[in-house]
């Protein structure tokens, strides 16, 4: 972290912002990439938790630049981030004032069926979308999910670990307000983990009573053809 206390009109602010990735919340990343148009000055409100409204009272424009620098240096960060083959081996939570703390690289399935159909419609449209803009050629070379996505996903595989509830869909979809807690870090390989692991995404998958219905159907078909040529002279 970088701290600088900055001159205003009226007094001082203190503005605190992260150096590293690892300072920066799932949830503060998201907010800067939701926006179509960021400043240095939306970023350091975002990473600072202060106003920007607050930040235009400071006296010398100048005195950003510090904060300006480091900015620039996360966004180069950021780039790579999405390269990180290292899953982290637990992640904490705290539900009000409880802290949770879950292992992860023991077990990476999306559980109980309610979170896995869930977890594999959000991966199928995300990379579905993907493929409508951009081609099917080497999708998978070039696929990037977007922060939310993979909120969301980890929304569905975290939510009945850490809360030893029942799974529910709207509590799960309700979780990724604590999700955005979590370090940049240790969401996105967790994340990235579950696309690149679910290849056979691309099209969603016909549920059991859906091929019952086409295999029913078929021989419907089949035995009325069959009828058919059975009554020909």
């Amino acid at each position: 972290m970088i701290e600088k206390t900055l001159k205003t009109g009226d007094g001082k602010l203190k503005v605190r912002i992260p150096t590293i990735l690892n300072e920066i919340t799932l949830g503060q990343m998201m907010e800067m990439y939701e926006r179509h148009y960021m400043d240095d000055l939306d970023a350091i409100s975002i990473l600072s938790g202060i106003t920007k409204e607050e930040l235009y009272t400071v006296t010398n424009f100048d005195d950003f630049q510090v904060f300006g620098d480091y900015v620039q240096s996360l966004a180069h960060q950021i780039k790579y981030l999405y390269n990180s083959e290292i899953v982290p081996h637990k992640v904490t939570f705290m539900l009000g004032k409880r802290k949770v703390s879950i292992n992860v690289i023991r077990n990476l399935s999306v559980e109980p069926a309610g979170a896995f159909l869930a977890a594999r419609n959000i991966i199928a449209d995300e990379i579905n979308e993907h493929i409508d803009l951009y081609g099917e050629d080497g999708w998978k070379e070039h696929f990037q999910p977007s922060l939310k996505a993979c909120c969301n996903v980890l929304a569905q595989y975290f939510f009945c670990r850490a809360t030893g509830k029942k799974y529910d869909e709207y509590e799960a979809e309700e979780f990724a307000d604590e999700i955005k807690k979590l370090w940049v870090t240790e969401a996105l390989p967790i994340a990235k983990h579950f696309f690149s692991c679910y290849p056979d995404l691309l099209k969603q998958k016909i549920g059991f009573f859906q091929r019952l219905h086409q295999y029913w159907r078929r021989k419907r078909v089949y035995r009325r053809l069959k009828n058919l040529n059975t009554s020909t002279p």
